[in-house]
């Protein structure tokens, strides 16, 4: 890895304007991502995971969505001001994105190999016959058997793993520099999300491309991260390599999660709890959002948004209390 993040975002902030008020989604988030990384980000449903990874390449509907500030610095261009032209040669060229529901992101009337292909001659500028023959081996390289026939398939006609192993060809067709994984086991058995797992993994490890895995199970990038962002209220509320987060967390509501993953070590003991309702987005941050459900909640918390602080080496938390020292962390 050099020292130079390949993707550098500094201040994202992303509104929903929708019947019931504005939606403050995702609120000055910064975070950074070096070529070859594996970064994790995790958080509960709704924490602003989707919509942060989205906002980056543009891809949230704008009307209702609006990204009001910030700057993501890829290839000295901001991706958040570049015209559509620019967008579009970034977009599956330099930057995959493997959606959630392969379902509806693949086209039904459409074969996979079209699919496929439609990326390699908009940035490769292949023709038809060497499209088809990477696309082939595309679908080689993610586990598809007999690929020079599943080409002509349309998605119906593949298993949700298959369907899941296309889009994976499709964000890799291109080679690009980073790719941006949204959830994409969530809807597979544990069997199959256990293969994905390990095409991303070796895939990574091939081609030396830089991976955002984003998820709400931490279970699932234990073995996969080097760093991981842990999200909450659409802020990042603690990022840290990821032993260090699993070893000794910092934040609350990082504790509370690990807490409530079952261990085999553990047999017989109740699973942890976090208690209360995650924060309504319809109100901007006026102090911690996790501050109504924290133990460890004090006035500060409650009138302040915490920053991002380091609490160790490579390790920052935004939260007022230290809660291995049981005090006030930064004068609070």
């Amino acid at each position: 890895m050099t020292d130079r993040p390949i993707l550098d975002v500094s201040g994202l902030t992303t509104k929903f304007h929708t019947q019931d008020g504005i939606v403050h989604a995702v609120n000055d988030v910064s975070f950074s991502l070096n070529p070859g990384e594996f970064l994790g980000v995790v958080g509960e449903s709704g924490s602003g995971k989707s919509v942060t990874m989205m906002s980056l390449l543009r891809l949230i509907p704008m009307p209702p969505g609006e990204i009001t500030d910030g700057t993501a610095m890829f290839d000295d261009q901001d991706l958040l001001s570049i015209n559509g032209d620019e967008l579009r040669k970034v977009r599956g060229g330099k930057i995959g994105f493997i959606f959630q529901d392969p379902m509806t992101s693949l086209n039904p009337v459409f074969t996979v190999g079209r699919q496929i292909e439609e990326s390699l001659r908009l940035h490769k500028d292949m023709n038809s016959k060497e499209a088809r023959a990477r696309s082939t081996e595309l679908l080689t390289m993610v586990g598809i058997p007999d690929a020079d026939q599943r080409v002509t398939n349309f998605p119906h006609e593949l298993s949700g793993g298959m369907r899941q192993r296309v889009m994976i060809a499709i964000a890799l067709a291109c080679s690009p520099k980073v790719i941006i994984a949204d959830e994409p086991t969530t809807a597979l058995d544990v069997t199959v999300q256990a293969q994905i797992i390990e095409i991303v993994r070796d895939l990574r490890e091939k081609l030396d491309t830089a991976v955002i895995w984003i998820t709400h199970d931490l279970g699932v990038i234990a073995g996969l991260a080097d760093r991981v962002l842990v999200m909450y209220g659409g802020q990042i509320v603690e990022e840290a390599p990821v032993r260090d987060l699993y070893g000794r967390p910092e934040h609350p509501y990082t504790q509370g999660l690990l807490q409530s993953l079952p261990r085999l070590d553990q047999r017989g003991q109740e699973l942890h709890s976090i208690e209360g309702q995650p924060p309504t987005m319809h109100v901007a941050p006026t102090g911690c959002s996790f501050a109504p459900r924290c133990p460890f909640v004090h006035e500060r918390c409650i009138k302040e948004v915490p920053k991002l602080t380091e609490a160790a080496p490579e390790h920052r938390v935004a939260c007022w209390w230290d809660t291995h020292k049981g005090e006030a962390r930064n004068g609070g």
